[in-house]
């Protein structure tokens, strides 16, 4: 699990989806710096490790809607103690 949540931004693309973003749009402000190429390629590949759903609301224009699944939000509260650590720890030095 490391190697997936290790991998630039996935943590912090998983996080945000705990946190209440559901369109790209959403994400890309949560998610402070990230490219929208990148982005896309992290939303997939949580999807694809079925920690992401994706959903498509066939509205005009289409609508993406994407939601933690239980396992995401499974892996998240699982590392909240190392997200407690690392916001008492690191942020004193940024």
């Amino acid at each position: 699990m490391l190697d997936i949540i290790g991998r630039r931004w996935a943590g912090a693309v998983l996080l945000a989806s705990t946190r209440g973003a559901r369109r790209f749009g959403e994400y890309r402000r949560l998610v402070v710096g990230i490219s929208d190429r990148l982005l896309s390629q992290r939303l997939k590949q949580l999807e694809s490790l079925e920690l992401i759903e994706r959903e498509v609301i066939p509205t005009t224009p289409v609508q993406i809607v994407y939601r933690p699944t239980l396992g995401g939000e499974e892996l998240i509260a699982a590392l909240q103690p190392l997200l407690r650590w690392g916001t008492r720890h690191l942020s004193q030095d940024a």
